[in-house]
């Protein structure tokens, strides 16, 4: 009897699972997905975009701008003033200088406020400027 217990205590000091593994693993995984993964470019605020049956697909842009319904602008999640539109459009062009502009307007926004910040982005030196739209499911 006294040799049984003994096996059995020896045996349970041994039993160890290796999970390092299945860490690296888990790891490569992380890493697979975060590279084929594509990340969607919102403005951060919520806007009802009008539609357009003439709306078409926009895969690379560099700037978004939001218009709300209130009539505030947003860049990269950040209220701004009408005010610092070009400078801030000119700072995100010095960095990628191929970058487009779309401007994503609420329908109820003021069409004078858009245009004043089409002509920012326009006047900050911005060769591809565009109005975000949905496109017409009816068309």
């Amino acid at each position: 009897m006294l040799n049984i217990s003994a096996a059995r205590r020896t045996n349970s000091k041994n039993l160890e699972l290796n999970i390092a593994p299945l860490i690296d693993m888990v790891f490569i995984l992380l890493i697979f997905f975060l590279v084929t993964t594509s990340f969607v470019k919102e403005t951060g605020v919520d806007i009802a975009r009008p539609t357009a049956s003439t709306a078409v697909s926009k895969t690379k842009t560099t700037i978004l701008i939001g218009v709300t319904k209130d009539n505030t602008i947003h860049i990269d999640r950040r209220k701004v003033d009408v005010r610092t539109v070009r400078v801030n459009v000119e700072r995100a062009l010095a960095e990628n200088p191929e970058g487009s502009v779309v401007i994503v307007a609420d329908k109820d926004s003021l069409t004078g406020l858009v245009i004043t910040v089409m002509d920012a982005c326009k006047l900050a030196g911005a060769l591809n400027v565009a109005i975000a739209a949905n496109q017409d499911q009816g068309a």
